[in-house]
């Protein structure tokens, strides 16, 4: 019989993580896949259906421009506290919990919106439908990238993501079907009430997904880790995981303020490239958008009967940008594929100004859908990168910072680029938008200096983590 010294040395079991990322692509990846993705879709659809309706709404209830510009700086101000709190949250209970009550939060307040009697109550309701929409930022995004092996990872973030401009396009058929076929006091409320009639199916088909194997590691449970890593494997269809029964050993949270603390003490650097990048895509993006019916629509007196036609037909653009940016982050790499669609998009609105100036809507349609595809290929490129590169305790918080940071560029932009072209010129409000995104290009020059390649490696390799 050999003795131990002629058997060799044991290798040691494979770590979580390890198990997590030497997985194939299974179809329980696609079913986490579509079930984050469909909450992104019900985002960008709520989004877009109040801009589409934000003119009728403003008709009925005799705004002003102060009251309807009102319904925008509170859904930011939603999405930037919905981000910020909600990201701490997700970091202390989990990342399961916070997305499916993201969404029950969601779908509560949008239906509430849909039967406002007034704008002070329908004000308020955006509000808090907000939070839940900036809460999904955070918890969809750490749970994509700790639940995908790491060779899939920047794909299927970024898939999750192109869910947005297909509830874009889903918006604009709703819109144009509520808004011109059906009395205008009614079309709106239906529009907002399908939504959310999607959101709690979204509830139900999240019910089936685990917790973050990664997450419950970091907080010291690490038998439940390996039980969900066990059914992950045996492609169980539900994940049902007793509680272990030494509570005492499990790792604590520290406080919200602890955790930021935390974030700018020992990871300054990544919480700056995230931010920075969220600030220059939120304000170029939210800016346009903004812009756009205020400015630019009627310089080229496109109707609004076919606002929605315009945004269908751009949305078409987003998503062959988003598409592209899926196959090539896991290809290319972050580094390149961030840092080329971030000056694409500056270029893009140097070119759309052009085309403004021209006033023909044929040529401003087309710049558009140039614009939305550079534009979205920026986020939807960007949020993977940055969401990658905190660690599993902090990942959400670090998310969920640089969403809120980034709402800032976004309330920026929104009210500044239309006084930019007043008192100077609407070609002077377009270098601000490429402004905007030209200095997103440049923050990955350090980074892609001296920053880490996400493609291909564990987010602990990426965090600074043990493996």
């Amino acid at each position: 019989m050999a003795s131990p010294h002629q058997l060799g040395p044991v290798a040691e079991p494979p770590s979580i993580a390890a198990r997590l990322d030497r997985l194939p692509w299974t179809p329980f990846h696609t079913r986490v896949t579509l079930a984050l993705g469909i909450g992104w879709l019900l985002d960008a659809f709520e989004v877009n259906v109040i801009g589409s309706v934000l003119g009728v709404i403003k008709t009925l209830w005799h705004l002003t421009n102060t009251e309807a510009s009102a319904l925008v700086a509170v859904w930011l101000i939603g999405i930037m506290i919905g981000a910020l709190a909600f990201g701490y949250l997700a970091d202390r209970y989990g990342r399961r919990k916070l997305f499916i009550l993201t969404l029950v939060l969601y779908s509560t307040f949008t239906v509430i919106s849909a039967i406002s009697p007034g704008y002070w109550f329908f004000l308020a309701f955006r509000f808090l439908t907000a939070i839940g929409v900036g809460a999904e930022y955070s918890a969809i995004n750490a749970a994509i990238g700790e639940i995908i092996p790491a060779r899939f990872r920047g794909r299927a973030n970024a898939i999750v993501m192109n869910f947005w401009p297909l509830g874009a396009i889903l918006a604009a058929f709703l819109t144009l079907f509520f808004i011109n076929l059906l009395p205008p006091s009614l079309g709106w409320r239906l529009a907002f009430g399908l939504g959310a009639v999607v959101a709690l199916f979204t509830v139900w088909a999240r019910r089936i997904l685990p917790e973050s194997p990664r997450w419950l590691l970091a907080r010291g449970r690490g038998m439940e880790a390996a039980a969900v890593i066990e059914q992950i494997e045996s492609r169980a269809a539900r994940f049902d995981v007793a509680p272990e029964p030494a509570r005492k050993t499990r790792a604590q949270a520290p406080g919200f303020f602890g955790q930021l603390l935390q974030l700018l003490r020992d990871h300054p650097w990544r919480l700056a490239l995230g931010s920075m990048l969220d600030f220059t895509e939120a304000a170029g993006y939210y800016g346009i958008f903004a812009f756009l019916p205020l400015i630019v629509l009627p310089r080229v007196h496109i109707p609004e009967n076919r606002v929605p036609w315009f945004f269908l037909i751009g949305n078409v653009g987003a998503a062959a940008g988003g598409a592209l940016v899926a196959a090539l982050l896991d290809r290319g790499g972050r580094k390149v594929t961030v840092t080329f669609f971030y000056a694409a998009a500056a270029a893009a609105m140097l070119g759309m100004g052009v085309a403004t100036v021209a006033g023909k809507a044929s040529g401003v349609m087309a710049a558009f859908v140039v614009v939305n595809f550079c534009a979205t290929g920026s986020w939807v490129a960007a949020y993977p990168t940055f969401s990658e590169i905190f660690p599993t305790a902090l990942r959400s918080t670090g998310i969920g910072f640089s969403v809120g940071f980034g709402r800032i560029g976004a309330a920026i932009a929104t009210f500044a680029l239309p006084l930019v072209a007043e008192r100077f010129s609407v070609t002077a409000a377009f270098d601000v938008l490429a402004g905007f995104y030209a200095v997103g290009a440049l923050v990955m020059v350090p980074w892609i200096l001296w920053g880490p390649e996400g493609r291909g490696k564990a987010l602990e390799a990426l965090g600074g983590e043990a493996l």
